[in-house]
């Protein structure tokens, strides 16, 4: 299938890439210090320069999977800088969320989506109850629209049945940490955080909430 090869070929692009490490660090260690500049948001502005912006938040995502080590990190790192979302702490609070606690569960391409939703289109009043119907219609069509980019939600088919050819399950002992690694793991794994914060961008953009 043409999404398929897509994809392939951009696993082996990630697999070859020369990462500038220090200028990634230096963007983290500006929000670690300074926060997350928090932004005046316009659809018609975002409508304009959509293309840009998707290509941009695609790129900082695999970078930031590549930096952390951590694609649901990466992926909410990426849709937070680009829309002026959240804090560091959420991104501490998605250390565990790869695979959903290296189970080989949800990717943290979705979940790490799913989160910058939660910023993006839930109220900071946490009993104004008529937004949540709203966004969890908006997160189970972007579920469905990675499923069918990728091909897999789950952490361990995307590795055995698109990246590797097998579950390398690097959370499972120290061994196989150093096998993934050994394998581009990491570099490779910012397929999903990439498309995934492509999709999300792109949604955010299309169905930006009028109350913003």
């Amino acid at each position: 299938m043409e999404y398929t090869d897509r994809n392939r070929e951009k696993i082996e692009e990630l697999g070859n890439r020369v990462w500038d490490d220090n200028a990634i660090k230096a963007r983290i260690n500006g929000f670690l210090s300074g926060g997350i500049p928090k932004k005046r948001l316009n659809k018609k502005e975002l409508l304009a320069n959509k293309k840009e912006i998707l290509d941009r938040v695609q790129l900082m995502a695999e970078e930031y999977n590549y930096i952390f080590k951590n694609c649901a990190q990466g992926t909410a790192m990426a849709l937070m800088e680009e829309f002026g979302l959240g804090d560091m702490q959420v991104i501490k609070a998605l250390t565990l969320f790869p695979g959903i606690g290296g189970s080989g569960e949800m990717c943290g391409g979705v979940t790490g989506s799913i989160i910058a939703f939660g910023l993006f289109y839930g109220g900071d009043d946490p009993f104004e109850l008529e937004k949540v119907g709203p966004a969890m219609e908006i997160a189970q069509r972007f579920m469905a629209y990675f499923e069918d980019e990728i091909g897999y939600l789950l952490c361990s088919d995307i590795q055995e049945k698109l990246i590797f050819g097998k579950n390398m399950d690097p959370g499972a002992s120290a061994a196989n940490m150093g096998a993934f690694a050994s394998a581009k793991g990491f570099e490779k794994c910012g397929l999903p955080p990439g498309i995934g914060a492509r999709l999300a961008a792109e949604f955010m953009i299309d169905r930006f909430p009028e109350y913003l």
